[in-house]
């Protein structure tokens, strides 16, 4: 029974490293989002509807029953598989990211969905700047070198497609959410610069999901409370039937 877990932007699957050396189960799997360190697969779109499409081809090739689990983009996606094919998991887990009508995108973001503005934010960003960001804002400093060392052109190019592609995703998925039938755990950093705590609990009620605010941390809780994380994670999957 495989832990799966998802990835966010502008991470790789490094950032799940410090949980899954906390956990008891050694079945885990970190997936790479293509264009985040990883090759884009012939005819690939990177939008949002190309990344869910992917993440349930990579799912459907994996043998079950799965744990799934994602964080920020990667939240986002792993709640899109499992509301469009409820069977997809065993259980589920997801924060980071909201799914909501009323969210509206932080400015990082807002800058990469306008055309122009965001391909010369991205002709700024150098790895060593990333770097540096990334550390700011709470990543271990081994994690955002890793992060920084795949922000490559192709990167670039996969993160202004798909956030141009999502300016009203949380109009588009949300009426998708009432088809979630798998068990679901929302974890959130108490203090997430990017989106309050409050998103997090309305997409566990929308989902009928458990809710758990993470304290003493940002948007990058499960590297900065691994140890809580993994606790929360096993926890979870310990009632999951």
């Amino acid at each position: 029974m495989p832990v799966v877990f998802v990835h966010g932007v502008p991470d790789t699957k490094s950032v799940w490293r410090p949980v899954a050396g906390h956990l008891e189960r050694k079945d885990v799997l970190a997936l790479s989002l293509p264009g985040f360190g990883a090759p884009l697969p012939a005819g690939f779109e990177p939008t949002k509807d190309g990344y869910a499409g992917w993440l349930l081809g990579e799912l459907r090739g994996i043998e079950g029953p799965i744990d799934l689990a994602g964080h920020d983009w990667g939240s986002m996606l792993v709640v899109r598989a499992v509301s469009v094919a409820p069977g997809i998991a065993r259980s589920w887990c997801g924060g980071g990211a909201p799914i909501d009508p009323d969210y509206i995108w932080h400015d990082t973001a807002q800058a990469w969905q306008t055309p122009g503005r965001g391909e010369q934010m991205m002709a700024q960003i150098t790895p060593a700047l990333m770097k540096a960001n990334l550390v700011a804002q709470g990543q271990p400093s081994d994690m955002a070198a890793d992060s920084a060392a795949a922000f490559d052109d192709t990167m670039k190019a996969c993160i202004l497609s798909l956030y141009r592609s999502a300016v009203t995703v949380g109009r588009e998925w949300l009426d998708d959410l009432a088809r979630i039938t798998a068990p679901g755990l929302v974890l959130w950093g108490d203090g997430d610069p990017f989106a309050r705590p409050e998103f997090g609990e309305k997409l566990a009620a929308r989902t009928r999901a458990q809710f758990a605010k993470i304290e003493n941390s940002g948007h990058w809780y499960q590297a900065q409370q691994a140890r809580q994380t993994a606790e929360l994670l096993q926890r979870f999957w310990a009632c999951v039937a």
